[in-house]
């Protein structure tokens, strides 16, 4: 087997499998005949551990993704793979964008995690591509985003909260749990959260304007162009969406394709020509900062463990500003 791996520190948090524990995870998924001819690591993600595998007797190759150990994982972000195995059919909609899955097995008895494998999606990642097409032409991308994520919205579920549960009846339950568990994984890591405890206490003190969102919908989690592949295309085309992991039931204005989409002022307004939201209330514009709060604690805790210390002392006084307007 050619094996060809990303080199990293033995405390980083991606860890990669050796060619046996490769072969072994082919054999379990194809059969004791498989014979993996070659294993290239992909770069690009930042959570799970990801090879393009080229095997014996079949003409496309396939993509085997590798979740972290259990003790690896914030409790936030427990088990993403299986809740991404478990939303492919409310997924449905944009079926014919996403990696047919081929195997998968959750039991850790090969390798000791989680794993899955996947159709290998043609196209060029977008953000490798995206930049080499004429400033005014992104537009076109990002109305294809809306579309997207229109479509994914339109997909209503039976609870709040994650795919795989535990599900809530409210949505304020939901964010209040949401922004309690990131505040117990920010104080494993020996920062402090006091400011999204108070966050997670103003929303409780605000569940009825969270409960005015009636409907869970289906949210994409963290969709954005890290997340698409594009179509070699007069314009910028999007023909493949990967890693829908962070799925989960709620307010579409709380998925961080929204908050994107409304980050900076240029092409991405596109965005909004094909996704039709609401009118802006009150309430609503209260929320989204109960919301921007929950991404903040996310982000926190991914800089923390890609070791960007500047960016965990930013989340401080981002989160700050955000409470001022809470409470």
């Amino acid at each position: 087997m050619e094996l060809h791996v990303i080199e990293r520190t033995a405390n980083a948090f991606q860890q990669g499998l050796t060619g046996r524990q490769i072969q072994e995870v082919a054999e379990r998924a194809f059969g004791p005949g498989a014979e993996v001819r070659s294993a290239t690591e992909l770069g690009g993600g930042m959570y799970n551990t990801t090879y393009r595998i080229d095997l014996a007797g079949r003409a496309e190759p396939v993509v085997l993704r590798v979740a972290p150990e259990p003790a690896r994982q914030f409790h936030s972000e427990r088990e993403l793979m299986r809740a991404e195995y478990a939303s492919v059919p409310w997924l449905a909609p944009i079926a014919d964008l996403m990696p047919h899955v081929l195997a998968a097995d959750f039991t850790q008895s090969v390798i000791g995690r989680d794993w899955m494998i996947q159709s290998f999606l043609p196209g060029t990642p977008a953000p490798e591509l995206l930049g080499s097409y004429p400033k005014e032409t992104h537009t076109a991308f990002f109305r294809q985003m809306g579309q997207i994520t229109a479509a994914v919205h339109a997909v209503a579920g039976p609870w709040f909260g994650p795919v795989t549960g535990p599900g809530h009846a409210r949505w304020s339950e939901a964010v209040v749990a949401s922004l309690h568990l990131i505040a117990e994984d920010v104080e494993s890591c020996g920062l402090d959260a006091a400011d999204l405890r108070k966050a997670a206490d103003a929303a409780q003190a605000g569940t009825q304007v969270l409960d005015e969102v009636a409907v869970p919908r289906l949210l994409t989690g963290d969709l954005w162009t890290v997340n698409t592949m594009l179509a070699p295309a007069p314009v910028p085309t999007i023909c493949g969406v990967l890693d829908m992991d962070r799925t989960w039931w709620g307010d579409p204005e709380a998925d961080w394709t929204m908050r994107m989409a409304r980050a900076k002022q240029d092409a991405r307004t596109a965005f909004f020509d094909s996704y039709r939201h609401s009118e802006e209330t009150e309430n609503s514009v209260w929320r989204r900062h109960v919301y921007e709060v929950r991404h903040l604690g996310a982000l926190r805790l991914e800089r923390h463990r890609l070791g960007n210390e500047a960016g965990v002392k930013d989340s401080y006084r981002a989160v700050a500003e955000e409470l001022a307007v809470l409470i």
